[in-house]
């Protein structure tokens, strides 16, 4: 049987079907202005045209009214605008659904990377028993996050599931009826989400995608790889961040990490029951069906009241489970041993916490608070904290913390609310141990980590409140800027080398959670800086805790697209070499990538699948280890690109090009995300309080995105011009790593699209940065398809450059009309007018809306 390559396949089952259900659905009718879905096609192809003659977007839009609309007033314009905002929406929706129905089509479900391809190559390579040694040390922890960078809301969620399956069985009824439903489901949330309504959205997906593709993928190790029905290390497991996760997010307090727990005990309790439910209708056999009625009776009450006094543990519901197992298998001919199995393998791995909830706040926080509390008690005359702690040097304060244990602190005492609510999250984290297991709340991340001093007034503030005699969380410091980066090995030998600190790691199994974060990374040191100061840093810690014994897991805080550390992200752990610490893989998935890559039964178990074999491909197969001279070049290319970057973003014009000719200041109004879009309250927009998604969803919305190459070209061009291109292509041709991080700096570029603001190339004000960023784009473009031999971007990847395409070609109507808007603001700001004056309200709602569409389109960026 010959397999379609994948583009045509591609071709076949997503482009040719987006154009006829989209001819559908641009014939219903959704409000009063029925002539949209005519209208629409006419405008798309103005704005193609237009940009091909070097038009701006202001007279496309003028051309598109007076050409077809010419009798329309403003305000009818206007109107229009709007409705073809909400049009394309739902376009970008229709063809998310249909690029889910076809994933399992398009992509090779037991090609490349998935477990079945695994087991067999291991088998033909005589490696079967050095994968199952693996699996058994192995780990695969995906951390769900609620960073914005998507706003479906619920409903639509699940109007995307219902077509995804309609689709799938091509019921042309049904489609017609979800379309009806997508033009009537408003997109816009009127208020920002909770932390509480982000954490349910999100366990939307525990319970409807990763309860089953976790489950299977579990069963598939067990059967096929093991061949047998023991327990086994669960492989994969999952973290969980809204309602935890407080770092620069105010309304996250402790009773929203409590009601959080609480609510993931209640969704695994009644995936447990439905299970038990089913397993209750086959085993109607004699010393069988009783215990099974009794265990799914037990079961229901308890996710009904999770207060009952007739409650079962996770480890009695296994036990029990397992005994039955036995009777089944020994008097009843194994009749649905496999269905039992999959039971118990579930409660393996979810146990009753289904997620374990991470803690995390900025250690600037930390610092203020622990101030508070050593303040407090030296005032009513502590044991362990001297009166002269404050004169003491880091050295000496980290020795008296490492030997503090329970305190008498008032929480009362502190009238500020910052000190008052960590010190209550901190008895949260021991009230949901005692609850969900000690892997329902686990891991304590300090955001922005700079010393070691940092890690041990946490390490304190657990043991004062909560945890004097047996600390049974995870201190994980998170490094971001390239100098934490380059500190981080001092600040983990001197964890290492104190003894209280040590005992701690002894009794968590010698193993050093790090966190290193991608998007602060980009924001501070350029695209090539920020991904070699995190392999450097990653090399350098291996080293580091190897010498003590510790075994360092690391954890990748990676946004959607390659900017943020996304992009084809198991490529990055399989071409890891054997300086980088590999035994567990663990990362954050959010926004669009958590729907993309994870959205659907498919998707979610083929891109776990890729995961766990990037990680065995780096231990099983011959190692990527740079050599000496690939190393200068890589580190070469770094610097220079960090220079250059460090020099645009000193640029005079930087800030105000952000702030008046992007979409940044209209992030906080979009309500997709509980946390402010920047740190400080001030008025006036400072570089460090910028969070990473606006600054690098403002130059996505741009369609510049300067995060994901900026700076790559220069350093490629210094090369070509001292006549030593060849080191480059010799780095290219060894290193994965290397190759893995300019393919995703060409999906940025594929991205890109100066055609929609080259006319601020000729504003006064701004026309020479607006030139710099395009040299850098063309230096880039150019240097990267010669190094590659390709002649076009990403011609590696037909399906996936043919994916992006489409999704650029739906919302180019709403970047023109996006920037049209920005256009006639920037002009009502010249001429003075009122922040509350009607119409500048009306072009500043446009640019709002329009941000949805360019967001939850970049889906394929993950």
């Amino acid at each position: 049987m010959s397999v379609e390559p994948k583009l045509t396949r591609f071709k076949q089952n997503v482009l040719s079907k987006y154009q006829i259900y989209n001819s559908i659905f641009m014939t219903l009718p959704f409000d009063s202005i029925t002539k949209t879905g005519v209208l629409l096609p006419l405008f798309h192809e103005t704005c193609r045209k237009g940009f091909a003659n070097g038009d701006d977007p202001t007279t496309i839009v003028d051309t598109f009214f007076k050409k077809y609309q010419a009798r329309r007033n403003k305000e009818s314009q206007i109107n229009l605008l709007f409705r073809f905002i909400q049009y394309i929406e739902r376009q970008v929706v229709l063809f998310d659904a249909i690029e889910d129905a076809a994933f399992p089509i398009v992509n090779n479900m037991e090609g490349i990377g998935t477990l079945r391809n695994l087991k067999e190559t291991s088998n033909s390579e005589n490696k079967l028993e050095e994968l199952r040694a693996y699996l058994e040390e192995f780990k695969v922890r995906i951390v769900l996050t609620a960073h914005p960078t998507q706003f479906y809301p619920g409903s639509v969620l699940g109007i995307i599931t219902d077509l995804t399956e309609a689709i799938k069985s091509n019921d042309l009824s049904q489609i017609n009826n979800l379309f009806g439903q997508l033009g009537k489901t408003p997109f816009f949330k009127h208020k920002k989400p909770t932390p509480y309504d982000e954490a349910i959205s999100l366990i939307w997906y525990l319970e409807n995608v990763f309860y089953n593709s976790f489950g299977q993928i579990y069963n598939y190790i067990q059967t096929n790889i093991y061949d047998d029905s023991k327990k086994h290390n669960e492989i994969i497991n999952i973290g969980f961040w809204p309602g935890g996760d407080r770092d620069g997010n105010p309304f996250v307090k402790p009773d929203t990490t409590l009601k959080v727990a609480r609510k993931l005990k209640q969704s695994i309790l009644k995936k447990y029951y439905a299970d038990l439910k089913s397993l209750r209708r086959k085993l109607t056999f004699r010393g069988v069906e009783d215990r099974i009625v009794r265990l799914e009776t037990i079961i229901y009450n308890y996710s009904v009241d999770l207060d009952t006094p007739d409650k079962i543990s996770s480890k009695e519901l296994l036990t029990e489970l397992l005994s039955i197992r036995k009777v089944v298998v020994e008097q009843h001919q194994s009749l649905y041993e496999t269905e039992i199995n999959q039971l118990i393998n579930r409660i393996h791995m979810f146990r009753y916490h289904f997620a374990t909830l991470d803690i995390r706040q900025d250690s600037r926080i930390h610092h203020s608070v622990f101030t508070s509390v050593v303040d407090h008690l030296i005032e009513k005359g502590s044991n362990s904290i001297p009166s002269n702690y404050h004169d003491l040097t880091e050295a000496e304060q980290i020795d008296i913390l490492s030997k503090v244990s329970n305190e008498d602190i008032d929480f009362n005492a502190f009238e500020d609310e910052m000190v008052y609510n960590t010190l209550k999250t901190i008895e949260a984290i021991k009230e949901i141990q005692a609850t969900n297991g000690e892997r329902g709340a686990n891991r304590y991340i300090i955001s922005n980590n700079q010393t070691a001093l940092n890690v041990m007034q946490l390490f304190a503030m657990l043991k004062m409140v909560a945890f004097s005699d047996d600390l049974t969380v995870d201190v994980v410091p998170l490094f971001e800027t390239i100098t934490d980066l380059e500190n981080a090995p001092a600040v983990m030998e001197q964890l290492y080398t104190n003894p209280q600190y040590m005992a701690h790691l002894k009794e968590r199994g010698m193993k050093q959670t790090i966190m290193l974060g991608f998007s602060d990374g980009t924001k501070d040191g350029g695209y090539l800086m920020a991904n070699w100061g995190i392999y450097k840093a990653k090399e350098l810690l291996t080293e580091m805790s190897r010498k003590y014994d510790v075994t360092a897991i690391f954890f990748d805080g990676r946004g959607g697209p390659p900017a943020r550390g996304g992009g084809k992200t198991h490529q990055f752990y399989s071409s890891l070499g054997p300086t980088i610490e590999d035994k567990e893989v663990q990362l954050t998935i959010q926004g669009q990538t958590i729907s993309s890559n994870f959205g659907t039964l498919d998707s979610s178990q083929y891109n776990l699948e890729q995961l766990i074999s990037s990680g065995i491909k780096n231990r099983l197969t011959e190692k990527n280890k740079l050599s000496e001279e690939d190393r200068v070049v890589m580190n070469d290319l770094a610097e220079t690109s960090y220079q250059v970057y460090k020099d645009f973003k000193g640029h005079e014009m930087f800030i105000p090009y952000l702030e008046r000719m992007s979409t940044l200041k209209y992030y906080a109004k979009t309500n997709i995300g509980s946390r402010p879009s920047k740190r400080s309250k001030s008025d006036k927009l400072i570089f460090s309080d910028l969070r990473a998604i606006p600054f690098v969803g403002s130059w996505s919305q741009l369609k510049q995105n300067v995060p994901g190459f900026f700076g790559v070209g220069t350093a490629l061009k210094k090369y070509e011009e001292r006549g030593e291109f060849h080191k480059v292509e010799q780095l290219y041709n060894n290193s994965k790593f290397f190759k893995t991080l300019l393919e995703n700096s060409m999906m940025s570029l594929t991205k890109s699209f100066f055609d929609l603001t080259k006319y601020m190339s000729k504003d006064e004000e701004f026309g020479a940065f607006w030139n710099i960023i395009y040299t850098e784009y063309q230096t880039t473009k150019e240097l990267l398809l010669k190094l590659t031999g390709y002649t076009e971007l990403m011609e590696n990847e037909p399906s996936g450059k043919a994916s992006i395409e489409v999704r650029e070609s739906i919302v180019l109507p709403l970047l023109t009309i996006q920037q049209y808007a920005l256009k006639k603001i920037q002009e009502l700001d010249k001429e003075g007018v009122a922040a509350d004056d009607e119409e500048r309200k009306i072009f500043e709602k446009i640019v709002t809306r329009s941000l949805f569409g360019n967001i939850n389109a970049s889906r394929n960026s993950a």
